[in-house]
């Protein structure tokens, strides 16, 4: 599952933008050459929100991903692929299992573990990584595979997740278990 791999968080000028995101771009390429090559389901978790219309989420962070706009482009080589078992999860909040049909669409597939990775470990990765958990799933978090312009709490949510609700792997281990 790739969280927000958006021009929004990974291309200068864009207000989510933070120089830092770059960083996770090639284990991100890893991960999904992997997971293509051994036909797993790959999950795009990618905000998108109403252009014009109010938005809780506005009240703690200015208009962005708005669909259509620049910012919800994904980063060149990240768009899904158009096959069957590569689908984009539209997400309003946070977290891609809040008011989505994500849960559902995993039980079907019968997915019980999910690796996740993408911007930013303490919002939407770590909000992301928590419903998973409550939901059931075995989660693995790629530690090179996230990161946040607030590297503190990027730390405190890795320690997080890894001590409540998963485990924070290498990316090797996480290349193993695709």
């Amino acid at each position: 599952m790739l969280v927000d791999v958006l021009e929004a968080f990974f291309t200068p000028g864009k207000p989510a933008y933070y120089p830092e995101s770059a960083e996770v771009l090639d284990p991100l390429r890893g991960l999904l050459a992997r997971a293509r090559e051994r036909g797993r389901l790959v999950v795009h978790a990618v905000e998108r929100h109403y252009p014009g219309l109010a938005d809780f989420e506005h009240k703690k962070l200015p208009r962005h991903c708005e669909i259509g706009d620049d910012q919800a482009r994904y980063v060149e080589g990240f768009e899904p692929a158009g096959l069957p078992d590569e689908i984009e999860v539209p997400k309003r909040r946070y977290s891609a299992f809040y008011a989505t049909d994500l849960d559902l669409l995993l039980r079907e597939q019968r997915i019980s573990r999910v690796v996740v990775a993408g911007v930013k470990t303490n919002v939407c990765v770590r909000a992301t990584v928590q419903d998973a958990f409550a939901a059931g799933y075995e989660v693995q978090l790629p530690r090179e595979a996230t990161n946040s312009n607030r590297p503190h709490l990027a730390e405190a949510s890795l320690e997080d997740i890894d001590r409540y609700f998963g485990r924070v792997v290498s990316l090797e281990q996480a290349w193993e278990s695709l």
